[in-house]
């Protein structure tokens, strides 16, 4: 079978692999039928990353089950999927409370799309084996596009779990969103839905501002600190200086939540942050425990993930069209239902 393989900045192929089996009774493969680059894979495309290829990519789609050991009981052949992007059992301590992205089975953040905690293949594969098929897959509801919710499983779910528990805490909060690809714009779909009163989302591109307006948030190129201006702030940038401005501009007891990859090091206003009373969070999600809602949330009608997907690509045109740059691409296999 053939794997999409990173080999060099802005450089994909498809390389040979062996087909993967099913080494026990809890496991599945799975073919991806509509899969898409994270918000972090643009960034490894771009050589910002810091693994050197090559490694197999892409950790984001919705696949069809192929094979299931003799004890899966959640799925079976032919079911449409989510495939989480972190590797976890979904019985041992951490897995238990939720912590899915630091399962204690499998070397720490195991994952599909890069060689972290072992390796075990891209999701831009024509074929995946999943090692704990009831605990991981989570099976795509009737009526959600699978195209619409190939990022289901990491940026998408990510998004909801970036305002949706404090938009329950804090009914009509007001959001501002610091961002430069996918996540920042579920943000503001999800953030509107759920009532936020206010969102604002900087973004220097003006086809990602353009979408947030769809959204009905207010947008800005850039902006200065807004002294007091956000009960929460959402950054996805990767940047430190713009983590900076998000942490700044918080009212008292403001949360910030940090989805971005910050590859590079740098300084945050810790005195102000102090004087403040911030809350940071800064984490990989462990996204297992989320896509569940997420879905829910989708297939409600009160949210369009869709409107986030640029283009539509064939699956065959992978190693051509992933390196360009989009917005939010989505590679569907021949016979995909749309």
């Amino acid at each position: 079978m053939r794997e999409l393989t990173y080999v060099a900045r802005h450089s994909v192929e498809w390389r040979e692999a062996p087909e993967p089996k099913l080494t026990s009774d809890q496991e599945a493969t799975v073919a991806p039928v509509a899969a898409t680059p994270c918000d972090v894979d643009s960034a490894i495309l771009a050589g910002h990353g810091f693994i050197d290829p090559p490694f197999a990519i892409g950790h984001e789609c919705v696949a069809r089950v192929v094979e299931v050991g003799d004890v899966v009981s959640g799925v079976t052949p032919g079911d449409l999927v989510v495939v989480p992007w972190s590797i976890n059992c979904g019985t041992c301590g951490r897995c238990r409370t939720g912590l899915t992205a630091h399962c204690t089975t499998v070397p720490h953040m195991a994952m599909y799309g890069a060689p972290i905690g072992g390796s075990w293949g891209g999701l831009f594969s024509d074929l995946v084996r999943v090692p704990w098929a009831d605990a991981m897959l989570v099976p795509l509801p009737s009526g959600l596009d699978p195209v619409a919710m190939a990022s289901a499983s990491d940026n998408w779910s990510l998004s909801w779990r970036l305002v949706a528990p404090h938009l329950r805490n804090r009914p009509g909060a007001r959001v501002l969103v610091v961002a430069r690809g996918s996540i920042g714009l579920y943000v503001c779909d999800i953030a509107r839905a759920l009532g936020a009163s206010e969102v604002l989302y900087v973004d220097p591109e003006p086809e990602r501002r353009k979408v947030a307006e769809g959204f009905g948030a207010r947008t800005a190129e850039a902006i200065e600190p807004v002294r007091h201006g956000f009960d929460l702030a959402v950054e996805a940038t990767g940047r430190v200086d713009q983590l900076a401005l998000a942490v700044k501009s918080l009212a008292p007891e403001g949360v910030c939540e940090s989805a971005g990859n910050h590859f590079r090091p740098g300084e945050l206003p810790l005195l102000d942050m102090y004087l403040t009373g911030v809350t940071l969070r800064v984490a990989r999600d462990n996204v297992r425990a989320h896509i569940p809602d997420a879905l829910d949330l989708a297939r409600s009608g009160q949210v369009d993930p869709a409107r986030v997907v640029s283009h539509v690509i064939d699956w065959e045109q992978l190693p051509d069209a992933l390196p360009e740059r989009h917005l939010k691409p989505v590679f569907v296999r021949p016979g995909t239902p749309l």
